[in-house]
């Protein structure tokens, strides 16, 4: 492989485009942090450093795949498993901006998103059977969409009157839903059909970044602004 990318390399574009996306929404998130309401700074900032972490993977992820032509699962898991967790724990930072919340929500959202990664990790890197890391990956995926579907921090966002949280909570958990069902979509193509995925499969997993960890923080943002007086 070459040094440098090529006009026709369509994956390695991915790679480039996502990481400059990913730092530019987080020099945005923080320069915007001050302006909006002090209470909601925190998920500002996890909002940012979800951005900025991501993009320090994308970095060595868009180098891995430029100089070898190989898939960079070590990278994008430990993006992910940082990432991940810090976008499920931000249900409990909205609501904890505007409510009381019990520490055990934290912990209800933290674990089952940790356990859908580990299943997908364990499966992608053959530690378990592909079939076997799926379903230990969906059956976290699954507990956190009843947590914020049906489980208490639903209920409590439900009960809130605070119009910006409520539009933060229900346009995130429409992120997790139909945004991060593009990952097991990607996974089951790569390992569950015939042909070679590889350059789909990380095609599909950029763009789902690209996606999912932007649209997610700039919801944060515009639910912050809209409790700014």
């Amino acid at each position: 492989m070459s040094n440098f990318l090529q006009p026709t390399d369509i994956v390695g574009f991915t790679y480039f485009a996502t990481f400059m996306a990913l730092v530019a929404t987080t020099v945005f998130l923080l320069f915007e942090r001050t302006n909006v309401n002090p209470k909601w700074q925190t998920s500002l900032t996890i909002a940012a450093l979800v951005t900025g972490i991501a993009a320090f993977h994308y970095y060595y992820m868009k180098e891995v795949w430029v100089e070898t032509g190989t898939s960079p699962i070590v990278f994008r898991y430990i993006d992910w498993i940082i990432t991940v967790p810090l976008q499920i724990v931000e249900f409990y930072f909205i609501l904890a901006a505007v409510s009381a919340v019990s520490g055990l929500i934290f912990y209800r959202l933290l674990i089952p998103s940790i356990i859908m990664l580990l299943g997908g990790y364990f499966g992608e890197t053959g530690i378990l059977d592909p079939t076997v890391g799926f379903v230990i990956g969906m059956i976290g995926w699954l507990i956190i969409i009843y947590e914020i579907f049906a489980g208490e921090a639903s209920k409590i966002n439900s009960s809130s009157a605070n119009e910006s949280s409520q539009y933060a909570f229900k346009t995130v958990r429409a992120i997790v839903t139909f945004g991060w069902a593009i990952y097991p979509i990607g996974y089951a193509l790569g390992y569950f059909t015939q042909g070679d995925w590889e350059n789909t499969l990380n095609i599909v997993y950029n763009v789902a970044d690209f996606v999912n960890k932007i649209a997610f923080s700039l919801v944060i943002y515009q639910a912050a602004k809209m409790d700014t007086k």
